[in-house]
C-alpha cells in the first residue's frame, strides 16, 4: 500500500525519502489524474459534436485593453500568499501532521507566502500590461462549448468533493456527530454518488447559463464520468482509504501484513483476537464475510488483500514497521476498488464504442446511468457500507441511489426517443 509518495519511493527505490513526500497523498494524486484525463476526453467529444453541427458557439461581450486594477492585484497577492504560506510550509515542515490538519492550522511559511504572493501579483500585472490598449474597447467573441471545459472541470471538482463529503457524513451520521470537524476535513470518507449528484446540478446550471445544449453536453460527458470513476478507484486501492469489500474468511493476515491461507478455526480466532477493531467498525459481532480461495491463475491479493500501510491506519500494527501507516487488516478483504477500476474501465470502452452509434440526444447519458447503476449495485453485494432498515429491507445508500439511477436511465432512454424528431445527420458532418 502506498498512502502517499513517501511509501512508494521507499518501497520502490529502497531509500529514506524526503519528509515532504508524506504530504503527496495517493488518493488525491489519482483523483487529479482522473480529472485531467476526463477533461481531455470531454474536450474531444465536444469538438466532435461541434464538427457535426450539434453544438454551437455563443457570442459574449468582453472589455479588452484595461490595465490590472488594484482589486485584481490585491486578490492575487492574497491568493498567492495563502498558497505559498501553506505549500512551502508543508514541504519544509518536519512535523508528522496530516495534510488536512496542517492546512487548517495556523502553521506555514511566511517567506513562502510573500514570495508566491509577489509572483502572483507580477504575473497578473504582466498579463494585463501585455493586453493594455491606449483606449480600452468592447469586443464580441465567440466561445465554443469545448472552450468551457476548464470551467466545467473546476465546478465538477469543487461541487463533487463537497457533495461526496456531505453524502458520506449523512450515510455515517453517528460517526459524524461524534467529531464533525474531523470528519468534514478528513481526506477519506467520500461518497461517489454524492459527488456525482452535486457536480451534475452545478454543471447543468452552468450549461443553462452559457446556453450549451444540456442533452449533448451530458452525452459527451458520459464516457468521461465513467473514466474518472475508474481512475479515482485506483487511488482508493493504492491508498487503502476504507472503500474495500467484506472479509474473505478463506485467509487471515500474518503478523507482517501478508495474506495467508486460513486453517481450521483461524478465521474465528482472528475475529476474537481483534474483536475491538471489528466492534468499532461494524458495531456488532455479526461480521459480513465470504469464503473464496484464489483460483490458480490469480494472485491471492486479487481476492484477499489486507491493505497493509493503509491511509486510515485501520487494523493491527504490523511487526517490524515503525512510524505512521503501519497497520493492516486482521482478515483480508475483497479489493472492491480494484474490481471497480477494471469494470468501469471496460464500461468506458463500451461507451466510447457506442457514442457514434447512439444518435438521439440524451440516450448516451441514459445508457451511462444504467451501466453505472448496475455496476455499483452489483459491487455493493461484497462491499462494506452502512445499511438502512426500510420496511424489513437493508439496502445501502449506494444501492438505493444506484437503483434510482437505473430506473431514471431507462425512463430517460425512452422519453428522449419519444420527444425527439427523426435524426438526420448533417451533410457537412466530419465522421
Amino acid at each position: 500500500m502506498y498512502p502517499n509518495l513517501y511509501f512508494f519511493l521507499k518501497d520502490t527505490f529502497g531509500f529514506e525519502p524526503w519528509g515532504w513526500t508524506r504530504f503527496v497523498n495517493s488518493f488525491g494524486f489519482f483523483v487529479a489524474v482522473g480529472f485531467v484525463v476526463g477533461a481531455i476526453v470531454l474536450t474531444k467529444e465536444l469538438k466532435r459534436k461541434e464538427r457535426e453541427g450539434l453544438l454551437f458557439p455563443v457570442e459574449e461581450l468582453i472589455t479588452v485593453g484595461k490595465p490590472a486594477t488594484a482589486g485584481e492585484l490585491i486578490i492575487n497577492a492574497l491568493l498567492g500568499f495563502l498558497v505559498g504560506y501553506k505549500a512551502l510550509g508543508i514541504f519544509l515542515s518536519d512535523e508528522q501532521l496530516s495534510p488536512q490538519v496542517y492546512i487548517f492550522s495556523t502553521k506555514g511559511s511566511v517567506l513562502g507566502g510573500v514570495i508566491l504572493g509577489a509572483l502572483f501579483v507580477w504575473l497578473k500585472y504582466r498579463e494585463k500590461n501585455k493586453q493594455k490598449l491606449a483606449k480600452p474597447e468592447e469586443r464580441k467573441i465567440r466561445v465554443w462549448p469545448h472552450e468551457r471545459v476548464g470551467d466545467i472541470t473546476i465546478l465538477a471538482a469543487i461541487f463533487g468533493f463537497a457533495g461526496a463529503k456531505i453524502f458520506d457524513n449523512l450515510e455515517n451520521w453517528d460517526r459524524f456527530i461524534q467529531n464533525p470537524i474531523e470528519n468534514l476535513l478528513s481526506p477519506s470518507g467520500l461518497t461517489f454518488y454524492g459527488g456525482l449528484i452535486c457536480a451534475t446540478i452545478a454543471i447543468l446550471w452552468f450549461a443553462r447559463k452559457k446556453k450549451i445544449s444540456i442533452r449533448h453536453l451530458v452525452d459527451a460527458a458520459a464516457p468521461m464520468l465513467m473514466l474518472i470513476y475508474a481512475v479515482g478507484r485506483i487511488g482508493c486501492q493504492v491508498s487503502g482509504d476504507g472503500d474495500w469489500g467484506i472479509l474473505n474468511s478463506a485467509y487471515v493476515t500474518s503478523a507482517t501484513g501478508k495474506a495467508v491461507e486460513a486453517g481450521p478455526g483461524d478465521f474465528e480466532k482472528a475475529l476474537q483476537t481483534h474483536k475491538t477493531i471489528y466492534l468499532s467498525e461494524f458495531g456488532t459481532d455479526s461480521i459480513p464475510h465470504k469464503t473464496v480461495k484464489a483460483p490458480g491463475f490469480l494472485p491471492v491479493w486479487a481476492v484477499a488483500y489486507p491493505y497493509p500501510n493503509n491511509v486510515n491506519e485501520q487494523g493491527f500494527k504490523m511487526e517490524g514497521c515503525t512510524g505512521d501507516h503501519c497497520n493492516a487488516l486482521p482478515v483480508p478483504v475483497f479489493p472492491t476498488p480494484l474490481y471497480e477500476t477494471i469494470a468501469c474501465g471496460l464500461l468506458f470502452l463500451v461507451l466510447m464504442a457506442l457514442r457514434k452509434r447512439v444518435v438521439i440526444a440524451g440516450q448516451m447519458f441514459a445508457i451511462y446511468l444504467v451501466l453505472n447503476g448496475l455496476e455499483r449495485f452489483v459491487i455493493e453485494k461484497i462491499r462494506v457500507n452502512t445499511r438502512y432498515n426500510i420496511l424489513g429491507f437493508h439496502p445501502t445508500q449506494a444501492e438505493l441511489i444506484s437503483s434510482l439511477l437505473i430506473l431514471a436511465g431507462i425512463i430517460l432512454f425512452f422519453w428522449v426517443k419519444k420527444m425527439s424528431p427523426p435524426f438526420k445527420k448533417p451533410s457537412h458532418a466530419n465522421t
